[in-house]
This record gives C-alpha cells, sequence and structure tokens, in this order.
C-alpha cells in the first residue's frame, strides 16, 4: 500500500477542503508544490551560514537530510521542514569569536542532545509541564531578548557598507509592505537578491573562490571539539536556545494541528522534538546549523491548503541536491557585509518582535508586577550587553545567557512567592503557535 493516498482527482483541491499529511496530490503537483517549500526556506536556512561563517553546503545538506528524519520520526504525519535555526546565530557567533568554530559545533550538538531528551520525556509525560514551565510571557521574553541581543552584530555589517545596507534595508521593507501571500513572506529572500545586485553595480562583490570552485562536489565537514578550553562557558551560552526550539516546535505542531482539523497531530509534538534533535545534533556533528521547523513553509501550506508529508519528502531531496554544488555555496557565500548589514537590521528587530507577538497573541498580562520584570530586566540585560566574566579562569557567561536565567528566576520565583501570600497568581496558558525564529519572521 503506497504512503499516501490520492486527494480527489489529484490536480486540485477541492473548495473548504485541504489535502491531509497522509494524502497527495498527483506527482507533478506534488514536485511542484516541494519545489515552492525549498524556495520558501532557502532564505532563512542560508543567512545563517553567511551570518556565522559556517559552509552554506553543508548547513543545505544537514537541512535536507533533517528534514527527511524529521519525517521519518514521525512516521509521516507531521509535514515540516527542518532549516537554520537563528536562534543559534547569538552563541555561535559568541562562541567562535572566543574559541573557534569546533567550539560552536559542541554547543550546537549539546542543544540538540538535551532537545532530543526532552522530546522523550514531551512523547512519554505529555506536553502540559511545557507549557507550565515555558508560559507565554516567558517564551515571548527569550525569544525577544535574543533578537535585541544581536544590535551590535547588525550595526557592524551594516557600517562595513552603509549604503548599500541602507539601500538592502530600504528595498527589503518596500518588498514586504507591498507584496502579499507568498512573495510578502519571502521578502528578506527578495531583499537579498535585490541588495546582491546592487553591490554588484558597486563593484563589492568578490568572485574569486566562485571562479575556483567546482560544479559538483561533497559540502565541507568540521566537526565539534569538546575539549578546547572554554567550551564549557559555551555550552552555558548555547542552553537558551533549547528553550526556543521547544516553543518552536510546539506551536509548530499546534498550528498544524489547528490548519488541517486534525487534533490527532498535537501527539506527535514529542517526536516533533525528538526529531529536531536528532537533526541539531547530526547537523552539529559535521558542520552544520542547528535546525527548526519553518514559518516560512506552514505559510506555503495555508495559502495552498496542501499539508502532504510527500511534497517535504521532494524538497529534502531538493536541498541534498543543492548542497552537492561547492560553486553554489560560494555564490552565496560572497554575498557583501553591506547586504547582510542590511537584512540583519529587519531580521533581527523582527526576531524580537516576533516575541512582543507572543505576548500579544496570548494576552499576556503586564498588569501584573512579576510579568513586568521578567521582561523589563531580562531585556535590558540581552541589550546592553550584560556578562559575568573570570579574568583567571576564563569563564564567561554572556547577555543572552544572565538574561534568560534572571528571566527564569523572576518569573517562577516571584509567582511562588505570590502564590504563598494567596494573591491568586495565574496559572500560565497554554502557549500558542509562534513563528520560528529560523523560520518566518514577519
Amino acid at each position: 500500500m503506497p504512503p499516501w493516498k490520492l486527494h480527489g482527482n489529484g490536480r486540485t483541491v477541492e473548495p473548504g477542503a485541504v489535502v491531509r499529511p497522509d494524502e497527495r496530490l498527483n506527482w507533478p503537483a506534488t514536485i511542484a508544490i516541494g519545489l515552492q517549500h525549498v524556495v520558501a526556506m532557502f532564505g532563512a536556512t542560508f543567512l545563517v551560514p553567511i551570518i556565522t561563517g559556517f559552509p552554506v553546503a553543508t548547513t543545505l545538506l544537514f537541512s535536507g537530510v533533517g528534514t527527511i528524519l524529521f519525517l521519518l520520526v514521525t512516521r509521516n504525519k507531521l509535514p515540516s521542514y527542518l532549516g537554520s535555526s537563528f536562534a543559534f546565530i547569538a552563541p555561535v557567533t559568541a562562541a567562535t569569536a572566543s574559541a573557534n568554530m569546533g567550539t560552536a559545533l559542541a554547543g550546537i550538538v549539546a542543544v540538540g542532545v538535551l532537545l532530543a531528551i526532552i522530546g522523550v520525556v514531551v512523547h512519554t509525560v505529555g506536553v502540559k509541564w511545557v507549557d507550565r514551565f515555558l508560559p507565554p510571557v516567558l517564551a515571548g521574553t527569550i525569544v525577544a531578548l535574543i533578537g535585541f541581543n544581536l544590535a551590535g552584530a547588525a550595526h557592524n555589517n551594516y557600517a562595513a557598507a552603509p549604503v548599500t545596507a541602507t539601500f538592502t534595508l530600504a528595498i527589503t521593507i518596500l518588498f514586504a509592505v507591498v507584496f502579499r501571500g507568498f512573495l510578502g513572506r519571502i521578502s528578506i529572500f527578495l531583499g537579498v537578491i535585490a541588495g546582491y545586485i546592487f553591490a554588484a553595480f558597486r563593484g563589492e562583490l568578490n568572485f574569486e573562490a566562485v571562479e575556483k570552485a567546482d560544479w559538483v562536489g561533497l559540502p565541507t565537514f568540521t566537526f565539534p571539539n569538546f575539549t578546547e578550553p572554554g567550551t564549557l562557558t559555551a555550552l552555558a551560552m548555547f542552553l537558551p536556545v533549547v528553550l526556543v526550539l521547544i516553543a518552536e516546535n510546539v506551536g509548530h505542531v499546534r498550528g498544524v494541528a489547528t490548519m488541517t482539523g486534525d487534533g490527532t497531530v498535537n501527539e506527535q509534538t514529542g517526536k516533533a522534538l525528538i526529531a529536531d534533535g536528532v537533526s541539531t545534533t547530526l547537523a552539529g556533528f559535521f558542520g552544520g546549523s542547528g535546525t527548526t521547523t519553518y514559518g516560512e513553509n506552514i505559510g506555503v501550506m495555508a495559502s495552498t491548503r496542501v499539508y502532504s508529508t510527500a511534497a517535504y519528502w521532494v524538497a529534502g531531496a531538493a536541498a541534498i541536491l543543492l548542497s552537492l554544488s561547492p560553486k553554489f555555496g560560494e555564490v552565496i557565500n560572497s554575498v557583501p557585509a553591506g547586504v547582510l548589514g542590511g537584512v540583519t537590521t529587519a531580521l533581527y528587530g523582527l526576531i524580537g518582535v516576533i516575541g512582543i507577538k507572543i505576548w500579544v497573541d496570548n494576552r499576556v498580562d503586564f498588569s501584573r508586577p512579576v510579568n513586568q520584570y521578567t521582561a523589563a530586566v531580562a531585556l535590558i540585560m540581552s541589550v546592553g550587553g550584560f556578562m559575568i566574566k573570570d579574568e583567571a579562569s576564563g569563564f564567561e557567561l554572556g547577555g543572552i545567557v544572565i538574561a534568560t536565567v534572571a528571566a527564569i528566576l523572576i518569573y517562577h520565583v516571584g509567582n511562588l512567592i505570590a502564590r504563598a501570600r494567596k494573591t491568586g497568581a495565574d496559572d500560565p496558558k497554554p502557549l500558542e503557535a509562534v513563528g520560528p525564529l529560523g523560520g518566518d519572521p514577519a
């Protein structure tokens, strides 16, 4: 028996109907939709490696492998593309600056292993404990502080070529405002293309590496270093990312369940966390960026009403094939700093806004002091780059770690005190679907 049933006549989706995960259209239509998913994920997926210095082809390879692995673990019941997560940018940037890429990869592996373990726990006991530990006020704060912490990195790239950066930023915003639907969701990708062409006219591109690269070849593999001095500090910087990935995956599952009208999809939450954890671990072991579920692809499903996992098998296979061209990877690596400065000024800010959107969507009550201080203290620590550093031992904790710990302590300790004083502290509401950091920032 084939893994997917043919939907209707195989060519169209009836009014009011959806193509369920266990269904598909005919193969030409399925392939076309799968390639559309590749286009949708591409802008965000390639930005992470060129910002962090990771090999683009390697990251693309393991996003494709991770997507197929995700489909296998969830037994074709949960459609998703696993692309590069923006939540890793800040800790990777900090780790490579203070140590090297091997240390950063060790952090990615640690996140993946921990996420997979949490997935096993969720699959065994359920997801309700996640709602209590990571309520909307905390989830929104952690997402927001990661985005705003990157403001300095965006400024550095912007300052490298302010004219190109300004043009790229302006055209990105214009695309987002003018276009609707799919084109609006890939405005950052379109902004990069426009900025790239503008930079070419200004003579800011360097094609030397592109000319030397082969058309076909294996990606570059780099391996984690767990013995490098300072690795323990680096691992601490990566731990907040686990909380973001939990929020993204839980939100993704609930979003698909809502859009398909199939509540049984929620039963895949634990498996989704396991799959993303294993995918991130695998990517980290070989030099790729950590992965997450993608909001851009949720947008494609919403617009086409096709939730078939068959389309994601096509997308995963296409990403793997693209990764086998070193020349293609070098073209992506040739994106100049000014273009990155323009798009990251928008992108990092939008990551912060996603956190705020979580508060708004879940109607977080900011009349409560504990909620006020949870967000206020953490955001200032993140934006201000607070740091704990011991010169003698080299131990260091950056703003993201300190801010995340502060947010968790303020919220949970504050609520314990409130309950002890019988002030009627509210139970946290379930976390609603949120746009993944590696996905739809808009």
